[in-house]
């Protein structure tokens, strides 16, 4: 939203702000145009040229709480956006996720693979409602001519996240910043990739603003880190000597995470340029910020 007001855009915000909130949102001129405060499944007005579908819980704590909502918005949420791209002719960036690959028997991830997904277990609801996601946007592409552009977004992390967002980068920020032990799950051997909201930024404006797109896309840094390397990467930032708590590692959790990203070198001469110790810092310095202002 950021960029694109900078960039002089008008932009509508559509949010129920079950996750979201207001205080990210700028006031005053050179704000949004309009806010729709709904649900994102329920059908909505406006013509638009560009839309970026964001909209869905991603961690697990919370798509996890409302399991049958995050399945809605992850599908019924994409069917009312593309419906509006049907009608207005706009063109769609719809943010879909590495969880399609669920736990990869191929390592790094490329687009061409289908995945390995439990499809009833607890994190179902978002694994499958993404992958529905992707399919009514390739059907929408090919019977009504939508111009539907799907990224596979990887872990995304940065300022502005919620404390209790649950996922590992702002845990780890957050429980360091109050003195708490630093929570791994498991042994840490899991391995994720990790990159800086403004890599991904830029990478979902470029797949909106290219010419040809061939979906989807994998966005994210393809430098791999287990947990337990985050968790000293953390304590080394921030400069404490903290315990660092293991505990159970929950069912489904992919064991290996890193996305090929070839494929975003070659249509949108894309790639993260901040290392991880530097988003790091960034993330730790906002969310000092906020917990000094009541803890906002």
């Amino acid at each position: 939203m950021d960029r694109l007001l900078s960039a002089g855009h008008n932009v509508d915000v559509l949010d129920s702000f079950q996750t979201g909130n207001r205080k990210n949102l700028p006031n005053g001129p050179g704000g949004i145009r309009r806010l729709i405060e709904q649900d994102v499944a329920e059908p909505f007005s406006g013509k638009y040229r560009g839309i970026f579908h964001l909209a869905c819980p991603a961690s697990p704590a919370h798509y996890q709480a409302s399991p049958i909502k995050t399945f809605q918005t992850a599908v019924w949420g994409t069917h009312q956006v593309l419906e509006n791209a049907r009608m207005s002719g706009a063109r769609v960036v719809i943010a879909s996720t590495s969880e399609i690959y669920g736990n990869p028997h191929e390592h790094p991830q490329t687009e061409a693979y289908f995945g390995n997904v439990n499809p009833i277990g607890l994190r179902s609801c978002y694994d499958e409602g993404k992958r529905g996601g992707e399919t009514l946007a390739m059907d929408y592409a090919r019977v009504h001519g939508v111009d539907a552009r799907i990224v596979r977004i990887f872990n995304t992390y940065g300022p502005r996240m919620l404390f209790n967002d649950g996922r590992v980068v702002s845990n780890f920020c957050h429980q360091g910043l109050i003195g708490k032990p630093l929570t791994v799950y498991g042994k840490g051997e899991q391995t994720r990739s990790f990159c800086f909201v403004s890599d991904m930024v830029e990478g979902l404006i470029r797949a909106m603003e290219v010419p040809v797109f061939e979906s989807p896309v994998n966005l994210g840094n393809p430098d791999e880190y287990t947990v337990l390397e985050l968790a000293k990467m953390v304590l080394e930032v921030l400069d404490a000597n903290l315990e660092i708590r293991f505990l159970p590692l929950p069912s489904d959790d992919p064991v290996r995470r890193k996305p090929d990203i070839s494929k975003a070198r070659r249509l949108l001469s894309w790639e993260p340029l901040i290392p991880v110790q530097e988003g790091i810092l960034k993330t730790i310095q906002e969310f000092r910020t906020r917990l000094a202002n009541h803890g906002a």
